[in-house]
């Protein structure tokens, strides 16, 4: 029983006390004045009263009621019913207000006066019962009699409702009256375990909607923080208390608030989980909570904040929930669309609905808890019992691991509670225990059929709405009502009196005295063994691996343990790999603990060393497999086995399993040793009470009649109901027997931690203090990733010498670990403190005896012999390169590229087993695949340590050993990638030192520390001189000239700091890798023609001639931009001149010593206008057009104060000329020279304007068969983007198709297709990221009109414009601001340029992409989409587009000067590909290496800096802005094959040796630094080592004339041709340099290192084994040989062949080029004599081949005479040499295979054969085929199709034949032969006797052959 009501409260407004302006409540009166000692009273109860604080309103409102929920300090709820009415205040209290009012009148000026103000009042019932509806009307019912003046007086009306008691469970209907003539009904539940719901549950539902109360439900069941909002408080009460019933059976035991008063609203932000509901009106302040989430009642809507993430029901019981609840709420929808929809179809009334939705929620409750009491661990029955939930194992049994929802619920206080409350196995039962008991079976077979499960839900639904509603409704309640005329005059009323307390206390005192002298109620609590509900079966993975649990592995799995104990030790070996396979399923693994077990007998199985070890690696598999939970237990099975299993190492010393398995996460997880604990604690109990028990109770009898085993449970309820009837010295002896079993299960436990914890080597303590064993807050929940100390294999080779401090280390934080399991699990299991104590003492003992033991196991383990490993094979290194760190075994481990795998077919060559090898240039892995079949081969990777990009550690698995090992992860910049797993006898401190070797190696504090400088050198390097003399002069001299440029630069920059960078200075040049060093003079110079200046002094003069020799001055000369003359009288005609003001490096520190400039501007300018220009690198001449005369300049942008003042309108009024302007004329001046230099602005009497375009030279090249060349405004405006443009879009070319982004084939576009503008210009019009050049251009460049809809230009739009003299491409974000000037002659193009950091950041997603670091199969981490995410393909886009307008506007004779950035990047890029494109010259050798000196390292590109190759620049990150050039090249270089002299394998030579460091040509960042180094004008190579090139260039020099590898056998150029490729991104390729690996040995691009690997490869094959046959086929692996190398061209080929012939036959072979020449000038003039030119000769040397079919590919054909080659793309023409009788003909070597002999074609010439009957002699071109064994004939030598075939099978004889009639005349007798097969006679005729004799010579070897 208990009291309806605890305590009567009256609250009113405060009128004394009134804080900062706003009201406050307090307690009139409370009864009783004392507080019940059961439950005392709570406190705030003014504050709930009026939750939105206490105001005084103008008007009365109507009575307000509704029931707010405080909890206590022991959590339990009060419930407080407050009915509010408002009174009026008479005038003396209102003064008081007013008076309140007048303080605060400056703060609030208009207050307004109201003659009556109304005070709320509430009454207030508190109660720990939960009746809403009576506290409704006892409350109205005390304000009835108030207000209405009924003769009842108050103080009997609340003394009854103080007094009445009524029973809190059981389901009778009690009536109560309060004395005033009422009457009402109260039903209390059948049972209050049962939550009491109302239709709370069914309103929520009504209010949010399905999906966000499921929402709801799940955040709290995972404990987040949720809010309500509404503006009735009694609904914010309803929904809390609606969505407490949906959580039963679990409770809600975190803060739950259902109003919460606005005073208090700072609650929200705890950290804890909370359920609480707030009035709408303070919506606003709670908008800035970041992790709550709010549901708006009024609104439906539930808010989910981004960082909040909600996990959901797992599928498919959220599917099936949601279906169930849409058949309660919404039975209609169902019938919806039928065309006789049932009649009745109305959802049941709300309170039976909400019965049905709760029905649905125990339903889902009972299927997530299934089989929940077979995971309760019971370790305590007496004297209470004592319950752990073993969550592991009831999420592996149901394959829900993965699952984040269940697992948060399990690990939740809600369920923590739920085990505490329904875990003990005698109890009284519930509705919640009856289903997940007994109608499992039920819901797994209906779960697939909403409408059985709906009748179940009925079922159930019927069940709680009984427990609410046991009696039908009783119609007699009887309660008063105020009167409407009370309600509506408001005068009459008088305040609420104050009450009699003493009467009231006499009600209260009497009832309690009378309960005193009742009898006390008893409770019969019917309490009964709780059931367990059918068991957990073993669910399949979800994933549903059949397959890994098919009987075959299991079987496999048996097989090998068999065999091992049956000693057969290769047959168990074979199974070996097969059987680590199949232990990734979880069956295999339990078959293996199963059959282990049955081999250890007496606990104990001794093997020997090699059973041991195999028995090991298969205990490593199977944890190694485990998750740190043991959700299958598989640990727990093992744990036994691993204290069973051991092997004898020597007299008495026994090494176990465990010492071997200590690798694994488990080991160290606090959460696995309590799992296991409890279970053996329950085993051992269990036993205590079997044996106790008679014999006849040991086992029970199921319903089937099977006998099966009685449950710990069950044990455990039987022995509580027993408990009562003991007698007190049998329950002592009960209580202490269990104790003393948990206390000797805890030495047991210490003993098994200790042997898995402590390592076999207790002086490796290094991953002891990662693993979290050390720290006490991490241990509980962390993933352990390290084991909990060394690997015992790590210990062969390190000796410790501080053995007893480390040992002692580790001891330490073991004994810790295993003091704090103790701890724990001796609390929970009530252990007394004194066994606790002995505990604590004991363990230090138990560590410190396994320590001892250990370390005899260990030294004898170190004397076995190690187990075979193969033999470490050693790397070739080049010359002058040195090992740094000798060979450490390491595995390496396959990367995200499938190739090596052996996935995508192929033999799977990683992971393979070797070494690493760290020299001063290289990091080489050399080793052989860990696969068995691919064994013979040699896997070699390796990368130039200059070009490692990032290194990161790893903790990696080997599928073998099943140890986690430490490794390194390194990704090169050469799209290499290396995994390595450091082997287990490598020591930590060693891959350690590794780690630094390599970091000091790949940034050296200077430049001089790179490979390049220290090659070959173990001191310093001397260089000798050839002439004494002239190296010290050099010497002296450089040292002078820098020192002069240093005192002069100070000088300069002293003022102006701030524009230049301050790495200036300091920076001892980190970065370019520009070798300029040994510049090769082809011709040598004519020094008179070079005579310098009188001008420069002659201490300069030798360095003047050095700076003249450089590339630059070479390609002046050859341009014809001007001489160094003797007199200052400069020849007029000439219009540049070569300055030498920069001798010293003073006006620009980053360009070279000579610069081109007009021949009327003095160097004294020169000084001033580049302080206009950032870096100072002011506008210079590099190029001039042979024909147009138009030049091409570069500079920087311009600082951004010159940029204005430069475009200013010269007609502005101007006061004094400023410093500014000044500078500003000189530029314009500076322009103007350049502008007048053209001869076509000397020329023109009027100005030129863009209409007469199609000047003399368009036609010319429109005439001939080239592309006409489209209309430059069409190019500008691609370039540039138009306004209108529609941001979104991409332009066809941009990103056209996202999906063909590399096209495999080259675009055949049609002539005529060709010719219109949008096939032949990419757009750099794009959207967001992509676009680069988006600017808003002058309306001079673009018109305004939009494009057309393919993104080409609007055609006469532009030519309406006048050209420009010179144009000047500038960045568009310096440009802004400047007004064009229409009078000017130039005219500025601005773009966005792609800046440095992008060009970075999409570097290395490109990296990502073709060098990903592991698998993945998610669609959008394909290569593809990779690629483009990239933006790399973008990028080259951008640069060649701009490239390609600047070659036209060149080639139509406007100048161009670029000026982007710094001048040293994207200018560099663009400058050099226009010059590319521009003139052949620099497509040959000399000429692309003097491009790239000039442009490159000359100007001063920052190689240095960009590659980030020393300390000082390691934080600016790499950069390959010459590598994107070089991908520009060669994309040119795929669309033009022939216009070419080098090859593709020289564009790939040279990126890879940008990045290594290898030479020193692209080190440094400019001429002077080279000069600071004295590196610039070394000799050409060392004398003394020949080997070591320091120049790239002398290195190709060198190689090219060994061997053909850069050279392009398909160069024919044609004369003056400008190349214009197509920049779409849909025409680009993926350059293959990306992608290609050669992993038999390493990147082919050190040619010494193939050298020396073929010299080896020889001699090893000479001295294998000569007796085997030898085949004769080679299988080629893409990733594995070197393409190039195992099938190389035909050309290559013969040219090797020849030089083979050569070398046997004893003669000099003459070079390769020679012979190539030879060939070609003899085509040539055979091709003049042949009277019909043949079309593929002429096509291969003639030059005026049409652009089309160049870059489409060469497609060759034969020629019916004369010794053509063949060269083209075209395989199936087999091209031969001309048909001389008597000699192979060499076509057998052009063919397409690779064979040591000519196939296919043993011997071919023209036989004459006689026709059938009356058919005449023709001659045949005969083909003798040994392979196919046959001899075939065609009609001509060109034919494709055979015309027969004779089988040499059917030959019978080859006999000298006689002419016959109609034989060919003059032709000798002996010349005839017959041939007879077994079907007819052939008769044949050669031309001569010796060639008729060498035919049937050769046809008799062939049949001999056969």
């Amino acid at each position: 029983m208990a009291r309806l009501a605890d305590y009567f409260v009256v609250v009113g407004y405060d009128l004394d006390n009134r804080v900062e302006g706003e009201g406050q409540g307090r307690i009139l009166q409370r009864f009783p004045e004392k507080d019940w000692e059961d439950s005392p009273f709570p406190q705030g109860i003014e504050l709930f009263c009026q939750p939105s604080g206490w105001q005084l309103v103008p008007e009365r409102q109507p009575a307000s009621f509704f029931v707010a929920v405080l909890t206590d300090i022991n959590s339990e709820r009060h419930y407080c019913a407050c009915f509010t009415f408002w009174e009026g205040l008479d005038s003396p209290q209102l003064k008081k207000v007013d008076a309140g009012d007048a303080d605060e009148a400056d703060e609030e000026p208009a207050v307004v006066q109201h003659s009556k103000l109304f005070a709320p009042k509430s009454l207030v019932v508190v109660s720990r019962l939960d009746y809403t509806e009576a506290f409704r009307n006892c409350l109205g019912l005390i304000y009835t009699v108030h207000v209405d003046g009924l003769s009842t007086p108050l103080e009997t009306v609340i003394g009854n409702l103080l007094t009445c008691v009524i029973p809190v469970a059981g389901g009778s209907q009690r009536t109560i009256t309060l004395g005033a003539g009422d009457r009402q009904v109260i039903q209390t539940p059948i049972n209050d375990a049962l939550p009491v719901s109302g239709s709370s549950v069914a309103q929520l539902f009504r209010q949010l909607g399905i999906v966000n109360v499921l929402y709801l439900f799940c955040a709290a069941l995972t404990e987040h923080k949720i809010l309500f909002l509404s503006s009735s408080y009694q609904r914010l009460t309803d929904a809390c208390r609606g969505l407490l019933a949906i959580m039963f059976p679990l409770k809600y035991s975190f803060t739950y608030v259902p109003i919460l008063p606005g005073k208090l609203l700072e609650v929200l932000s705890t950290p804890t989980p909370f359920i609480i509901g707030v009035n709408s009106f303070f919506r606003s302040e709670t908008q800035e909570l970041l992790d709550v989430i709010i549901a708006d009642l009024d609104g439906g809507t539930v808010t989910i904040p981004e960082c909040v993430h909600i996990s959901l029901l797992p599928e498919p019981l959220l599917q099936q929930t949601q279906t169930a609840l849409s058949m309660v709420l919404d039975p209609e929808l169902e019938f919806s669309d039928q065309a006789f929809p049932p009649q009745s179809m109305n959802p049941s009334a709300l309170k039976i609905q909400d019965k049905e939705i709760r029905a649905v929620f125990l339903w889902l409750f009972a299927r997530l808890f299934q089989g929940y009491r077979w995971c309760l661990h019971i370790i305590r029955i007496h004297p209470e019992p004592v319950i752990r939930f073993h969550k592991a194992a009831f999420l592996g049994q149901r394959s829900l691991t993965e699952d984040d929802f269940l697992m948060k619920v399990l690990d939740g206080m809600a369920f923590a509670g739920f085990v505490s409350e329904r875990g003990p196995p005698y109890r009284a039962t519930d509705l919640f225990d009856d289903l997940v008991a007994n109608h499992v079976e039920r819901i797994r077979q209906e779960e697939a059929c909403p409408h059985k499960v709906m009748n179940h839900v009925k079922e159930l639904a019927e069940q709680l709405f009984k427990n609410e509603n046991p009696y039908p409704a009783v119609a007699m309640h009887k309660v008063q009502r105020p009167s409407e005329t009370s309600q509506s005059t408001d005068q009459s009323r008088t305040p609420f009196p104050v009450l009699d307390d003493v009467a009231v206390q006499l009600f209260i005192d009497h009832a309690v005295a009378k309960l005193k002298s009742s009898p006390p109620v008893v409770k019969a609590e019917l309490k009964s063994m709780v059931p367990s509900g059918p068991p957990l079966g073993d669910i399949v993975d979800r994933n549903g691996n059949v397959m890994a649990n098919s009987a075959r592995r299991l079987e496999v799995v048996r097989n090998c343990i068999t065999y091992i104990f049956d000693n057969k030790m290769l047959e168990a070996k074979k199974l070996m790999p097969a059987v680590l396979r199949a232990l990734k399923g979880r069956t295999a693994r339990v078959c293996l603990t199963q059959e282990l077990n049955q081999h250890v007998l007496q606990n104990r199985a001794v093997l020997d060393d090699q059973q041991f070890d195999y028995i090991v690696r298969m205990m490593n598999c199977t944890l190694q497999d485990c998750s740190h939970m043991d959700e299958h237990g598989i640990a727990a099975t093992l744990l036994p086995l691993v204290t069973a299993f051991c092997r004898k190492l020597g007299a008495g010393i026994t090494q176990f399993a465990y010492s071997c398995v200590q690798e694994h996460m488990v080991w160290t997880t606090m959460q696995f040793w309590e799992a296991m604990f409890y279970s053996d604690v329950q085993n051992h109990i269990k036993a205590l009470y079997m044996e106790t028990d008679d014999g006849n109770q040991q086992d029970q009898q199921d319903g089937s009649g099977n006998i099966r085993e009685i449950s710990a449970l069950e044990l455990a309820a039987e022995q509580n109901r027993l408990w009562p009837t003991l007698s007190k010295e049998m329950q002592m002896e009960r209580v202490q027997k269990e104790e003393s079993t948990v206390f000797s299960q805890a030495i047991h436990y210490a003993n098994r931690m200790s042997y898995l914890l402590l390592p076999l080597d207790t002086s490796k303590n290094r991953l002891l203090r990662s693993s979290g064993l050390g720290d006490v807050e991490s241990v509980s929940n962390s993933y352990v990733t390290n084991s909990i100390a060394g690997s015992m294999a790590e210990s062969y080779d390190t000796e410790s010498g501080f053995e007893d401090a480390e040992s002692s280390d580790v001891a330490n934080s073991v004994v810790r670990f295993i003091n704090r399991f103790v701890d724990k699990v001796c609390n929970e299991s009530g252990v007394t403190n004194e066994h606790l104590k002995a505990l604590h003492t004991m363990i230090p003992d138990i560590v410190q005896m396994h320590i001892e033991t250990l370390d005899a196991v260990h030294r004898e383990s170190k004397r076995l012999p190690p187990i075979q490993k193969p033999k470490l094979l050693r790397p070739t290194l080049l010359p002058g390169e040195e090992l740094v760190m000798d060979g450490m075994r390491v595995h390496l481990i396959p990367d995200g590229r499938d190739e090596a795998t052996g996935q995508m077919g192929g033999p799977p060559l990683l992971p393979a087993e070797g070494a690493i090898f760290l020299t001063t240039y290289r990091l080489i892995f050399k080793g052989t695949p860990s696969d068995a079949l691919v064994g013979e081969q040699i896997v070699t990777r390796s990368f130039p340590i200059a070009s490692l990009t990032k290194e990161k550690r790893i903790s990696v698995t080997l599928t073998m050993d099943q140890f986690v090992q430490e490794g390194l992860q390194l990704r090169s910049c050469t799209f290499q990638l290396m995994k390595i797993a450091f082997d287990e006898e490598v020591a930590s401190d060693l891959a350690e030192s590794f780690r630094k070797h390599l970091h000091k190696l790949r940034f050296p504090q200077h430049v001089q520390g790179t490979f390049a400088f220290t090659v070959g050198q173990s001191g310093k390097l001397v260089l000798e001189p050839k002439t004494k003399d002239k190296n010290q002069s050099l010497k002296t001299l450089s040292k002078n000239l820098v020192k002069n440029a240093k005192r002069t630069i100070s000088r300069q920059y002293v003022g102006r700091k701030k524009e230049v960078p301050a790495t200036w200075e300091n920076r001892s040049n980190f970065q370019s890798e520009l070798d300029e060093d040994e510049i090769s003079v082809s011709e040598e110079v004519d020094q008179s023609a070079l005579t310098l200046s009188s001008t420069i002094r002659s201490s300069d003069r030798q360095t003047m001639s050095n700076v003249v020799e450089r590339a630059c001055c070479r390609d002046y000369q050859r341009l014809g931009l001007g001489t160094l003359s003797n007199s200052l009288t400069r020849s007029k005609n000439e219009p540049f001149r070569i300055s030498t003001a920069n001798r010293m490096y003073t006006v620009c520190r980053s360009y070279p010593g000579l610069l081109i400039i007009p021949q009327n501007i003095p160097d004294s300018t020169i000084h001033r206008i580049c302080r206009c220009y950032r870096q100072n690198r002011f506008p210079v001449v590099c190029w001039r057009h042979s024909r147009t005369k138009a030049v091409l300049l570069r500079s920087a942008g311009l600082h951004a104060k010159g940029v204005v003042s430069f475009f200013k309108s010269p007609n502005a009024p101007t006061a004094v000329p400023s410093q500014a302007d000044s500078t500003s004329l000189e530029q314009e001046k500076y322009l103007q020279a350049i502008i007048s230099s053209m001869p076509s602005y000397s020329e023109s009497t009027g100005r030129n304007t863009l209409s007469g375009f199609t000047s003399t030279h368009m036609n010319t090249s429109e005439s001939s068969d080239k592309l006409r060349q489209p209309k430059i405004g069409d190019l500008m405006k691609q370039v540039l983007g138009n306004k209108e443009d529609v941001p979104g879009t991409f332009s066809r070319g941009a990103l056209g198709q996202k999906a063909k982004v590399i096209s495999l084939s080259q675009p055949k576009v049609s002539g005529k297709a060709r010719n219109s503008p949008r096939g032949k210009w990419g757009s750099i019009r794009g959207s967001g990221r992509l676009s680069a050049y988006n600017p808003d251009i002058g309306t001079r460049l673009a018109g305004k009109e939009s494009p057309q809809p393919n993104g080409g230009p609007n055609d006469p739009l532009f030519l309406r414009q006048q050209k420009a003299y010179l144009y000047i491409i500038g960045d568009k974000a310096q440009l802004k601001g400047g007004k064009q000037d229409s009078f000017q002659q130039w005219e500025v193009i601005p773009i966005e340029v792609c800046d440095v950091r992008q060009v970075k950041n999409s570097f290395k997603k490109l990296m990502k992409a073709c060098v990903p670091s592991s698998q993945t199969t998610e669609p959008n981490m394909s290569f593809l989409r990779l690629l483009e995410d990239s933006e790399w393909m973008t990028l080259l886009h951008r640069v060649l587009q701009v490239s390609v307008l600047v070659v036209e506007l060149l080639d139509t004779g406007s100048s161009v000067m670029v000026s982007l950035e710094d001048g040293w990047d994207v200018t560099t890029q663009v400058v050099s590909l226009v010059q590319l494109l521009s003139d052949p010259y620099y497509r040959t050798f000399d000429g692309f290496r003097l491009l790239v000196e000039k442009e490159w390292l000359s100007f001063g590109h920052r190689f240095s800096h960009r590659g980030a190759q020393t300390l000082g620049s390691q934080s600016s990150g790499f950069t390959p802005v010459f590598l994107q050039f070089l991908d520009c090249v060669h994309q040119i270089h795929l669309q033009f094959p022939m216009e070419f002299e080098f090859s593709q394998y020289y564009l790939k030579f040279l990126a890879y040796h940008y990045m290594s460091n290898r030479f020193r040509t692209f080190l440094l960042d400019s001429d002077y630094d080279r000069i600071e180094l004295g590196v610039l004008y070394e000799e050409k190579s060392d004398r003394r080592n020949p080997q070591v090139c320091k120049s790239v260039w002398d290195y190709i020099d060198r190689l090219n004339k060994k061997a053909p590898v850069f050279y392009n056998y398909m160069y024919s150029p044609e004369d003056e041709e400008v190349l214009r490729p197509y920049t779409f991104i849909s025409n680009l390729k993926v350059w293959d340099f990306y992608l290609e690996e050669t992993l038999s040995d390493g990147p082919p691009y050190d040619w010494e290192l193939r050298s020396r690997q073929e010299s080896l490869a020889e001699e090893t094959a000479e001295k294998a084994d000569t007796g085997a046959p030898k085949s004769q086929r080679h299988i080629v692996w893409p990733c594995y040989d070197n393409l190039s190398k195992v099938m190389p061209d035909a050309i290559t080929k013969l040219l090797q062949d020849l030089q083979n012939l050569e070398a046997e036959l004893g003669q000099t072979s003459e070079k390769w080029k020679d012979t190539w020449d030879k060939i070609k000038t003899t085509q040539r003039t055979e091709t003049k004599l042949e009277s019909k030119p043949s079309f593929s000769s002429s096509l291969l040397m003639s030059s005026n081949l049409s652009h089309q079919r160049r870059s489409q590919g060469v497609c060759l054909q034969d020629s019916r005479v004369g010794s053509s080659i063949k060269l083209g793309l075209d395989c199936e023409a087999s091209a031969t040499s001309t048909p001389v009788a008597g000699r192979p003909s060499t076509s057998t070597l052009y063919s397409q295979f690779q064979s040591t002999e000519s196939e296919n074609r043993s011997f071919e010439g023209i036989l004459y054969k006689r026709g059938a009957l009356l058919k005449p002699w023709k001659p045949r071109w005969f083909v003798l085929d040994k392979t196919k064994h046959e001899l075939r004939y065609y009609d001509s030598r060109q034919d494709k199709d055979c015309k027969g075939v004779i089988e040499l099978s059917d030959v019978e004889s080859v006999t000298v034949g006689t002419p016959t009639m109609g034989a060919p005349k003059n032709v000798e007798e002996k010349a005839f032969f017959d041939l007879k097969t077994s079907k007819r006679m052939y008769n044949l005729c050669a031309q001569e006797s010796s060639n008729a004799q060498l035919w049937m010579d050769s046809i008799q070897s062939s049949l001999s052959d056969a």
